[in-house]
């Protein structure tokens, strides 16, 4: 396990190294960004070897890291590890109320392959810097790196380098590192080998150069409403390993901030007071009397239901006008025509039923629907077609068949 301090791209071990079970001190300092690896080698000595050999590193490894005796981690201090089978990480910016108290963390390592635990104790003893806070902060937005990646010493230092190159400060310190989905960034799509993209915050002792003030121009800002990447003069001093997004910088004078006071509760100890044993009520309750309840549950909804239903059999049954106050209230010359119209109908409805005619030429059958003989044909076969009409009646056939007509029901 290895904690670091980060100042000026240098990095400073603070806990040495050790397999014991005694509890690890370490000391960062508030205000400045703290880095706590948790290393997956070292508590491997926890748990049995695995069975094939050179296979060790493929023990998943999981931690657990809570603020002892509570369930979570202190609001300062978070915690990432990507997969089982990376180093987890602990890192955080202190504050100045967090000194003189020591804080311990406990570090919780579950092996998944033979699901055994080993348990260790991080105190955490924050100390005090000649000047804090550093009064001139930039934050920064580094689109191509993750949270992880940005924690790396190496990493880091090479940031904290190139920002000095920028701005020379006399001294400069990363104060807190976030990731974009802690801002309310998306998860980026698994292609192109997108980034979630990180928040970096660092201090100095001196004005802002020239070049961070760059993206305050008016052409700039215009760029920046417009959704396109302003031009900033130091940009290729971090573009061969950091793409920032310069619309996103954020310049801070804690100068010229004015402070807000505002009178908040005390948080108290996050303990209950102690008000004695629990007392339930006694066994022996009291008879309730239930048929005032049941007359406002069912009485009094089944005797609207039967208002209504009454009403609407009253509406549909009673108040029909019939055939004859429908006859009486209808003019007579309207009644005749309906009358007349009615009558007309019914006669020809009954003169259609005794229609005679004959079958048409296409209905003809091939043989005699009486004697059951085949039918001769129609035309001789020496017979002119050439001079025979398209369209003929049955009067000119010569071969013309009688077809019994179709008698009506009367007869």
């Amino acid at each position: 396990m290895v904690s670091v301090g980060v100042f000026v791209g240098l990095i400073v071990v603070v806990t040495i190294l050790s397999k014991s079970h005694a509890d690890r001190n370490v000391y960062p300092s508030a205000g400045v960004l703290f880095v706590h690896v948790l290393e997956r080698e070292y508590f491997k000595g926890e748990f049995p070897p695995y069975p094939k050999a050179g296979d060790s590193s493929n023990d998943p490894i999981t931690f657990n890291t809570n603020l002892k005796g509570y369930p979570d981690r202190p609001g300062w201090l978070r915690y990432i590890q990507r997969t089982p089978h990376s180093d987890g990480v602990l890192y955080g910016s202190p504050a100045s109320e967090h000194m003189g108290k020591p804080t311990i963390i406990e570090i919780t390592a579950y092996n998944k392959r033979t699901f055994e635990t080993a348990r260790h104790n991080l105190v955490i003893n924050i100390m005090s810097i000649e000047e804090f806070p550093l009064p001139y902060q930039a934050e920064f937005f580094i689109k191509n790196m993750n949270v992880e990646e940005m924690l790396a010493s190496e990493v880091l230092g090479d940031f904290l380098g190139a920002v000095k190159n920028v701005w020379q400060p006399e001294r400069l310190n990363a104060i807190n590192i976030t990731s974009a989905l802690d801002r309310g960034g998306r998860v980026p799509l698994p292609i192109n080998d997108l980034k979630e993209g990180v928040y970096v915050m660092v201090g100095a002792d001196v004005q802002f150069s020239s070049c961070l003030r760059e993206v305050e121009t008016p052409q700039n800002q215009l760029r920046c409403s417009q959704e396109m990447e302003p031009v900033i003069s130091c940009d290729k001093k971090f573009r061969a390993q950091f793409h920032i997004d310069w619309c996103k910088i954020s310049l801070v004078d804690i100068t010229k901030v004015v402070p807000v006071h505002s009178n908040r509760p005390d948080a108290g100890t996050g303990v209950l007071p102690d008000i004695g044993e629990y007392n339930p009520p006694s066994e022996s309750l009291k008879n309730r009397d239930y048929f005032a309840d049941f007359l406002i549950t069912l009485a009094v909804p089944s005797a609207v239901a039967m208002v209504l239903f009454i009403i609407l059999a009253y509406s549909m049954c009673c108040r029909r006008e019939g055939v004859q106050k429908r006859n009486m209230q209808t003019p007579d010359i309207q009644l005749v025509h309906h009358s007349s119209i009615q009558k007309s109908t019914k006669e020809l409805r009954s003169m259609s039923k005794n229609r005679e005619i004959s079958w048409p030429l296409s209905t003809l059958p091939v043989f005699h629907p009486v004697s059951g003989e085949v039918v001769p044909p129609i035309h001789p076969d020496n017979y002119e077609t050439t001079s025979m009409p398209l369209m003929q009646t049955q009067t000119n056939l010569q071969n013309q068949i009688q077809i019994p007509q179709q008698q009506s029901s009367g007869k």
